[in-house]
């Protein structure tokens, strides 16, 4: 049986590469189209994703204990460096990012899944350290994604980033400055494959189920919880899906809600 670490970063590699072939074939013009994300453009998801996993590798590998950050543009939507990056071509962008992918992998193979790093919070475990990098290759590759009208497809990886919107349930109140809820929460999804997937105690009153890719859309941040089919009971569980958070860093904008 192969070692869950090792089969974590099998899937993280297996997301990106589904993202970079999603992408491949997509005109230049394409490229330039805005995304739901504030302020970036299709480009701007993939320079983002090369910069990030370009940090991770130096923390990674140990040749940095912080993550790296930089200058940011005039509206402060986006990086330094990828607004730099916007004068590459496609094909300079995405060896780019093929060439840090590559690099990141090396580097946290090489780890064992239990060692401490450093990242945007508090250190994180290796382990969490890949699930978190898998989870920002879907969730921005969602947005590049709908840029470049292309419906995604969606797979059993999301389990990974299910399991880190749950456990980040006490960040999400921390970050807003809020008391945590601690009152018992279940999560009960079903998978894309339609195995399902649960977390917390059947015997909870506090209940969230629905679709693994609407919680893991919620808990990135990428809808509004009213505009998913997810069901949930009142109280703790519609609280939570009101701060989820599965990133680390400051609270995030959302999505506005477009259902009435």
């Amino acid at each position: 049986m192969k070692d869950p670490y090792q089969q974590l970063i099998d899937d993280l590699v297996a997301e990106q590469r589904y993202l970079d072939a999603q992408l491949s074939d997509v005109p230049d013009d394409i490229w330039q189209h805005d995304t739901p994300c504030r302020g970036w453009m299709v480009r701007d998801v993939i320079s983002h994703l090369a910069e990030v996993d370009e940090s991770a590798t130096s923390v990674a590998s140990g040749a940095s204990q912080t993550m790296s950050g930089g200058d940011r543009s005039e509206d402060g939507t986006r990086s330094a460096l990828q607004d730099s990056s916007r004068h590459m071509t496609r094909v300079q962008l995405v060896d780019w990012w093929r060439a840090c992918r590559d690099r990141m992998e090396a580097a946290l193979r090489a780890r064992d899944g239990r060692d401490r790093l450093p990242w945007a919070g508090p250190p994180m475990s290796a382990r969490s350290f890949a699930t978190a990098r898998l989870m920002e290759c879907w969730s921005h590759g969602l947005d590049a994604l709908d840029g470049a009208g292309i419906d995604p497809i969606h797979s059993d990886r999301l389990q990974h980033i299910a399991h880190l919107g749950y456990i980040t349930r006490q960040f999400a109140y921390q970050t807003r400055g809020l008391e945590p809820n601690a009152e018992p929460l279940r999560v009960q999804l079903e998978l894309p494959s339609g195995a399902g997937w649960t977390r917390g105690d059947e015997d909870a009153a506090n209940v969230i189920s629905g679709t693994a890719v609407d919680f893991c859309r919620v808990a990135t941040q990428r809808i509004h919880y009213r505009d998913t089919d997810l069901t949930y009971t009142s109280g703790a569980a519609e609280e939570f899906l009101q701060v989820a958070q599965a990133f680390a860093g400051p609270p995030g904008e959302g999505r506005p809600q477009q259902s009435k």
